[in-house]
């Protein structure tokens, strides 16, 4: 089952400093935060701003190119949760084709805030992010689900701020 969601904010992990995307049901009822890299955050916070820059970024290159080949963005599914890795799929109308294209969340985010796309995530993934193991992280000391509970929990739309990174 697909739920569709919204991108809520940008916020900061304490521990590893590293740019979160946190994306929000339309109920309210489910968190799903996405660890993403400096790059994406900024761009994803750029779109949510309505800051428009001298020139095109990655991600609105990408929409131009989308734009003048008539391809549509149709939808982006955050579709898998493997190893504490997420995976997503843009899925583009052109010529008259479906197409399912391969992304980062990250990336297919920026681009669905681009082009006006709904997003939506897999319930399994819901499921299985509320099981990750965040003490596997790369950087940091990790943090505990006790911890990312309470982290998320005190969160406030204050601390989203301007989305500065």
């Amino acid at each position: 089952m697909l739920n569709e969601v919204r991108v809520s904010g940008l916020s900061i992990d304490p521990i590893t400093h590293t740019p979160i995307v946190l994306l929000k049901d339309k109920e309210n009822q489910d968190v799903i935060p996405i660890w993403i890299g400096l790059l994406e955050a900024s761009s994803i916070a750029t779109q949510l701003e309505s800051i428009k820059l001298a020139r095109p970024m990655t991600h609105d290159l990408m929409k131009s190119i989308l734009d003048h080949l008539d391809a549509v963005v149709s939808k982006v599914e955050v579709n898998d949760l493997r190893n504490n890795t997420f995976y997503a799929i843009i899925h583009l109308n052109w010529n008259g084709m479906d197409l399912a294209i391969d992304a980062r969340p990250s990336d297919a985010i920026a681009i669905a805030l681009r082009t006006k796309s709904p997003i939506f995530v897999h319930q399994q993934v819901i499921e299985k992010s509320r099981k990750v193991d965040l003490t596997q992280r790369e950087e940091g000391e990790g943090v505990t689900d006790e911890k990312l509970e309470d982290i998320l929990k005190d969160l406030s739309p204050e601390d989203f701020g301007k989305y500065k990174m």
